[in-house]
């Protein structure tokens, strides 16, 4: 006999509107219902915290090294001071995502371990790394949701069988059968201990250039996707994970057409990667050839490093471009930087890729030494590496530096409600410190050894929107544009007091500080020459408790940085949030939300709605949705807040493939369908703001069959 599980029913109701009211008293029901019929009765209870923990020890759930860092009154305290907390979920979408993701369960998956409490607890307990205050920080601020570590951090902490805390990884490869099987390796090996897998290919050398001492050529980049691709669809956490791995290749490799060309729908299975995803290189050269449409020249890698000792990746193209076309000892190949350019624009069309980043805009911004040549997964890191060199039996002979990256976000929403905003900035800072003082990934010595010289973190923000609608602001108006920039503003100032303060604590600083523009102090004129000022009044009271900085306070943390020095290489990152931003009640990253009422399709579950958070007659009007948007209003958000971000954003554009009337003055109102122009124009906007990445294009295509929330024309509430 099989129950009907009401919560779904009450959930899908949600979508369907009622004489022109969204019901979002259904969601509440449906919570209500799932929290009461299914986690309440899979719940396992135990009569005191002592015999909790003792059962969770025992049965190799949690481990005990971590609970024995503090005295048991301490972790009993911390336990009853999260649950006096009084949590609750808001949404039947950020309880279900907590308990079918991040819940711990039996070994037989049939019953619950943990409640969104325990969980935060947990997390202190594990990122408080033996400190009582560290912990209770942690914890206080993660339960009042100002702080999100993010998945792999969330999800493993404290666990006795657990994967890293890092959330990806970056890795180069050289121009060597030695260095991609040694990447191949790698990748395996990362893929199944934590987070998405990273891989330049820039410098191997493209098909049909010759190959050393042997009467044969290279088979260019494309068989090396397809390993790449294998290695991550078998080495998948046990089929928790699809195959997450991203590739990058420079626009100047003479295999940028036929990489793009595995992600065709029509391509031959040969060549064909349906889970990888493309991240492409791109020069400023590359923007100024699509201007002047002059040849577009692409260089031998093996060539390349010949003339200039190094490896493709770490020459400047844009500077070195003109040399190397004259160069009789480079190869090259031409072809239009035009076609390109379409080619790239129907792929976004097809497939949402390649990943854009603009390598030259990343490197100009750059505050550290050391070059830029890659990204992860989601774009949003950008860390210089150093190559490795290796002997024939795969031993380093020289140990480069690779990346491996441990992501947390701030909610903005809760963030601007701080009691202390410097005080949760800096618990954020050292809880991802915590994360990457105690990871170690001896299997990769490259990411190692990048991982202990550097110390970096990727400190993010999440909810933009969401804090906008709440405080009745447009999404990309000049009062918004400059809400962002003013969180952005504070929320650097404050992680490199943070920053610096562990630095002065551990007298240590990372590697090469000497050599960047933090020592220098070149880095804060930026800051210390021009006062911030608000113009919009509301603003100013939004951020009067914040403590917004001074030219003063700059001046003082150039000192005091220029005089102890950062902790951290890198500091800030800002992800895409996805899952976890459900169980915030927030939107996700600083994009606007997709939907009024969002469909996601859950594995096994079927569609699950959820309400944009929040949602009133109040907010209701400021929800503006992203697909409905113009896209520069999202890039402009991007932009400002990029300023005051060391690393990379996840900037994703949404396009409907009949695009509104009137939204773009280069459309004419006989031809709204969206065209390659349209991703070519919104590329080079993106560049010409200062954006270092674009991730995803996602194209929405209309389907009028079931009238839904979200075509409720001026709905209620």
């Amino acid at each position: 006999m099989t129950t009907t599980k009401n919560y779904f029913y009450l959930n899908n109701l949600l979508n369907i509107p009622v004489n022109g009211q969204i019901q979002v008293n259904r969601d509440k029901e449906a919570l209500q219902d799932y929290l009461k019929t299914e986690i309440e009765p899979r719940t396992l209870n135990f009569d005191s915290i002592p015999s909790y923990l003792n059962y969770l020890v025992t049965n190799q759930y949690i481990d005990e090294e971590i609970l024995n860092q503090y005295t048991q009154g301490f972790v009993e305290k911390i336990f009853l001071m999260v649950r006096q907390q009084n949590f609750h979920f808001r949404s039947f979408m950020g309880a279900y995502k907590f308990y079918a993701q991040y819940a711990m369960r039996t070994n037989d998956g049939k019953k619950f371990l943990e409640g969104f409490n325990d969980r935060v607890v947990f997390n202190a307990l594990y990122l408080g790394h033996g400190s009582e205050k560290l912990a209770q920080m942690v914890a206080d601020e993660i339960i009042h949701q100002r702080y999100q570590p993010a998945t792999p951090t969330f999800l493993n902490s404290s666990r006795k069988r657990r994967g890293q805390m890092v959330s990806c990884f970056l890795l180069d490869v050289g121009d060597s059968m030695l260095s991609i099987g040694r990447v191949i390796n790698s990748a395996l090996q990362l893929s199944r201990i934590g987070g998405g897998v990273g891989v330049n290919l820039s410098n191997i050398r493209s098909a049909g250039e010759p190959i050393k001492d042997i009467q044969n050529a290279s088979s260019g980049v494309v068989p090396v996707m397809k390993i790449l691709e294998d290695s991550f669809s078998y080495s998948n956490q046990l089929g928790q994970r699809n195959g997450a791995g991203v590739v990058y290749l420079n626009v100047f490799h003479p295999d940028i057409l036929a990489f793009l060309a595995t992600k065709r729908e029509n391509a031959d299975e040969k060549v064909r990667v349906k889970t990888l995803s493309l991240g492409i290189v791109v020069p400023d050269k590359y923007y100024e050839l699509l201007k002047t449409n002059q040849p577009m020249y692409l260089f031998s890698p093996r060539d390349v490093a010949s003339e200039y000792g190094k490896p493709f990746s770490y020459v400047d193209i844009t500077h070195e471009y003109d040399r190397l076309v004259k160069n009789p000892n480079v190869h090259k190949t031409v072809i239009k930087a035009r076609d390109l350019e379409q080619e790239i624009s129907r792929l976004q069309q097809e497939s949402g890729y390649p990943y854009i980043l603009n390598i030259d805009t990343a490197n100009r911004d750059n505050p550290v030494s050391g070059r830029i040549i890659m990204s992860n997964l989601c774009s949003e890191i950008l860390q210089p590496q150093l190559p490795s060199s290796l002997s024939k039996d795969l031993s380093y002979q020289t140990v480069g530096s690779d990346i491996a990256c441990n992501l947390g976000s701030t909610n903005i929403m809760n963030m601007l409600k701080s009691p202390d905003f410097g005080r949760s900035v800096e618990t954020a800072v050292r809880a991802l410190t915590t994360v990457t003082d105690t990871t170690v990934i001896d299997e990769v010595p490259s990411v190692n050894n990048g991982n202990r010289q550097f110390h970096t973190i990727g400190l993010g923000a999440m909810g933009l929107h969401t804090a906008l609608a709440l405080y009745q602001i447009d999404y990309g108006s000049p009062e918004a544009l400059e809400f962002t920039e003013a969180y952005f503003i504070a929320l650097n100032y404050y992680s490199l007091v943070a920053s610096n303060k562990i630095a002065r604590e551990r007298q240590e600083t990372f590697k090469d500080f000497s050599k960047s523009q933090y020592a220098s102090g070149q880095y804060f004129n930026q800051y210390t020459q021009q006062e911030f000022r608000f113009a919009s009044e509301k603003n100013k009271e939004i951020f009067s408790p914040v403590g917004m900085p001074s030219c003063q306070d700059w001046i003082q943390l150039k000192a005091a940085v220029m005089k102890d020095g950062l902790y951290h290489r890198n500091r800030m990152a800002v992800a895409p949030n996805g899952s976890i931003s459900y169980i915030n009640e927030t939107s996700a990253s600083l994009q606007p939300i997709t939907q009024l009422v969002e469909q996601r399709q859950e594995n096994k579950v079927g569609s699950i709605f959820y309400p944009a958070p929040f949602l009133s007659n109040q907010t209701l009007p400021y929800y503006k949705v992203a697909y409905d948007m113009d896209q520069r209003k999202i890039i402009d958000t991007y932009a400002v807040a990029q300023k005051h971000v060391d690393q990379g954003m996840s900037l994703t554009l949404f396009m409907r493939s009949v695009l509104p009337t009137g939204l773009y003055e280069w459309k004419s109102t006989d031809q709204p369908k969206m065209t390659t122009r349209d991703l070519n124009r919104l590329r080079n906007y993106a560049w010409t703001q200062g954006i270092k990445s674009l991730y995803y294009v996602r194209t929405f295509t209309e389907d009028d069959e079931i009238k839904t929330a979200n075509e409720c024309e001026s709905c209620m509430i």
